[in-house]
This record gives structure tokens, C-alpha cells and sequence, in this order.
């Protein structure tokens, strides 16, 4: 898929980065010039799943970009129209929240905004345990907005944490390619 820009946001759903960047490199071996964007949270915090540092320096080797991390750095995405398409994968119940009720006060919502500005999709890939309790809300209005789509996903430990979801990660390319055309993958729910 050549000739394509994506923003490619992860948020801290730290478990699922390793996945994450796997679909990053997916992309670029297709062809796709992807910029990375971190959410705070994201670029800053050590976890058991590894150390910060590592993951960037991951990110930016497989994309030849720096990773964004500010809110100036992604707010020239609107007026520059930087991107085709924005994938927000790790898509966290908290930045969820947010994008359902317009708080842009992170690096990565501040990106939504300015790339939706332009009419351009943005693809969810949502990854919270509380999607079947509190995020159900937020998640039932953006799949209500225009110009947001998500990517397939499914509960992942149904007997041990009920209400949390992950999307399909495999599935990115395929939704990112939907999305591109205005259309949801389907099904949502697999």
C-alpha cells in the first residue's frame, strides 16, 4: 500500500505493545509511511512488559521516525494534513473516554482531533478490561462518529476478567484498509 501516511498512536495498554509494534512493522513492510505517536504514559513508564526507552527505540528503528509525544508535536497533524489515516492501537479505556467526550489533553487525543478535523479516518484498536463495564458507554458513541472505525476485537480472558476486550491486531491492515475507504471491517465483535 504505497503512497499511504499513518499515525500509528499507542496509548498504555502496556501488555499489548509487543503486538502493537509487530502490526508497525506490518505496515511498513507493505509499503505504509508510518509516524509513531506515545501517549505520556506510554513514552515515559517502565513496566514489567519492558522499559520505555526500549520500545521507542524499537518504534523508531522499524518506522526511520522519531516517535511524537507532545502535543505540539501532533498538533500540526490537522492544519498539515500529515496523515491518510490515524490508528490508535493500544486503545486504552481512558483515551476512549476521552475521544467519546472531546477532552483532547493528551498527545494522542490532540491527534485525533486535528486529524478528524480533515474528514480523514481514525481506527481504533481497543485494548481496556473494563470494556464490558464503564468504557461500554464511550465505546457505543464512537461507534456511533463519523470517520472513527475499529478494528475487530473480542473478549480475551472472559472467565478471569469479564469485561475486558483487546482487539484482533492481526486484523489491522485489513481494517486499516476499510477504514481508508470509509467502511467498518466487519464483524466488530469476533
Amino acid at each position: 500500500m504505497k503512497g499511504i501516511t499513518a499515525g500509528f498512536a499507542l496509548c498504555g495498554s502496556f501488555c499489548t505493545f509487543s503486538k502493537a509494534i509487530e502490526q508497525i512493522e506490518v505496515l511498513v513492510n507493505k509499503g505504509v509511511k508510518v509516524t509513531p505517536i506515545m501517549s505520556g504514559t506510554a513514552y515515559e513508564t517502565d513496566t514489567r512488559f519492558g522499559k520505555a526507552e526500549d520500545f521507542i527505540r524499537k518504534i523508531e528503528d522499524i518506522c526511520g521516525n522519531k516517535v511524537l509525544s507532545t502535543l505540539t508535536g501532533v498538533e500540526p497533524i490537522g492544519p498539515k494534513k500529515y496523515l491518510d489515516i490515524l490508528i490508535i492501537e493500544p486503545c486504552t479505556g481512558n483515551t476512549i473516554g476521552k475521544l467519546a467526550n472531546g477532552i483532547t489533553d493528551s498527545c494522542v487525543t490532540l491527534a485525533a482531533k486535528a486529524h478528524l478535523r480533515n474528514h480523514r479516518p481514525v481506527l481504533i484498536g481497543v485494548s481496556t478490561n473494563d470494556a464490558l463495564g464503564a468504557s461500554a458507554a464511550n465505546i457505543g458513541k464512537l461507534l456511533n462518529r463519523k470517520y472513527l472505525y475499529f478494528i475487530p476485537m473480542r473478549q480475551d480472558e472472559p472467565t478471569n476478567k469479564p469485561n475486558s476486550i483487546v482487539a484482533d491486531f492481526t486484523k489491522t491492515y485489513d481494517a486499516m484498509l476499510a477504514a481508508l475507504e470509509f467502511k467498518q471491517i466487519q464483524p466488530i465483535m469476533i
